[in-house]
């Protein structure tokens, strides 16, 4: 039976939209390639026309005009279509679909105001919190005064932290006592923005929390922890309450130096770019978001032109760092060549050959998952039972600044 809340109906101007952008695209795509095609007394290293002249110049003209017309005309029926409460449920199918898509276009989306972008949320029982005390008081019953935030990974949403009838926030509610919370994003955004919009929604929570807040634990997976980190830092330059209640930070499979996944997906743009004749198909490999670009080599921050911004660990938080392997030890072939089939053991754990750039995670806070995939990580039961064993330990209060 097909689940009607897969497609809403609002969906189909954010969907329209982009078959529009995309015919444009192909129509620039094809247009250029023709153009170097038939300007083939340019080298090697030449610069080819984007453009064809004459008629053939006018019927891409033509098609790039009636695709506008058409665009425009759908947009004024489409955005009259209701859009949905926060209240119609959501499918689990549809939600998986809208957080590949923006994972891949969602910095388009945003930048086009289409209907498709996420906006960033936090969520507890599947559901958006609206960030007021009345609000979070009525959604959330069973509140406490300890806070479990997880922020998932690229490409992912919310309901994906359970994966094999597990969820590690819903366990380590059982076991510690957390009330967990999950943040849903647009993970296409780049790490900054989104770690700037993370914390500014941790301060807004902070205030509007029922109760007073006495300790907040984030896990982030994969990006997520780029962005934890992220959210920290900016946290840090602006003196933000939550900060302060921050105890506890795992790192599951973050990518703390880069991905070797997108830094290839670059590589192949720069092949494809050598020579005018391919260089129009170079435009195809870009299309990778900003959040994938920032995953080339780990950027949680707005990086300087011609640099890279290095985020340290949170000062007063107890960090913790975990990696993943295919293989059954370190250095065999599975773990050289498949690592946990996205991110090498090295970056996960923060190990750099320059110590400015080297994550000090201490050692009794790095753990290695044998056998375990990327996603596993998610499910794994020695993973839950490390991520119980490290939040229940209580650190020491954070030392308040003498005024």
């Amino acid at each position: 039976m097909i689940d009607r809340n897969l497609l809403r109906l609002s969906d189909l101007h954010g969907f329209a939209r982009l078959g529009v952008t995309a015919t444009s695209s192909v129509t620039d795509l094809v247009e250029a390639m023709h153009a170097a095609i038939a300007s083939p007394h340019l080298g090697v290293r030449g610069t080819a026309p984007e453009r064809t002249a004459g008629i053939t110049g006018l019927v891409y003209r033509s098609v790039r005009g009636v695709t506008g017309l058409t665009g425009n005309a759908l947009d004024t029926v489409l955005a009259r279509l209701p859009v949905p409460g926060p209240e119609a449920r959501r499918s689990p199918q549809r939600e998986a679909v809208l957080a590949a898509l923006n994972g891949v276009l969602g910095d388009h989306l945003a930048a086009t105001g289409n209907p498709l972008a996420l906006p960033m949320r936090l969520h507890h029982a599947g559901q958006p919190l609206t960030l007021r005390t009345e609000a979070l008081a009525d959604a959330v019953p069973d509140r406490s005064s300890k806070l479990l935030v997880l922020v998932h990974g690229l490409c992912m949403n919310d309901l994906q932290w359970t994966r094999d009838g597990h969820d590690h926030g819903a366990m380590l509610a059982d076991a510690l006592g957390y009330t967990p919370l999950y943040l849903h994003y647009n993970s296409g955004l780049s790490i900054a923005s989104n770690g700037r919009q993370f914390a500014e929604q941790l301060e807004i929570l902070q205030r509007q929390w029922p109760v007073p807040i006495e300790d907040i634990a984030i896990i982030g997976h994969s990006m997520g922890g780029l962005i934890a980190r992220s959210a920290c830092r900016h946290a840090e330059r602006l003196d933000h309450a939550w900060l302060e209640t921050l105890r506890h930070l795992v790192c599951m499979g973050s990518p703390h130096h880069g991905a070797p996944l997108e830094r290839g997906g670059n590589w192949i743009d720069l092949v494809l770019g050598a020579t005018p004749f391919a260089a129009p198909l170079a435009r195809v490999g870009k299309i990778r978001s900003a959040g994938i670009t920032d995953l080339r080599h780990g950027h949680p921050l707005d990086t300087p032109r011609g640099g890279r911004a290095v985020a340290p660990l949170p000062k007063g938080v107890r960090c913790y760092a975990i990696a993943a392997t295919a293989g059954q030890r370190r250095g065999d072939l599975q773990d050289r060549w498949i690592g946990d089939g996205l991110v090498p053991v090295a970056s996960a754990l923060g190990h750099h050959p320059d110590p400015e750039r080297a994550l000090p995670f201490p050692k009794s806070r790095q753990w290695i998952a044998y056998e375990t995939s990327h996603l596993e990580l998610l499910s794994d039961p020695a993973v839950a039972d490390r991520l119980l064993r490290w939040l229940k330990q209580k650190p020491r209060q954070k030392a308040k600044p003498r005024l």
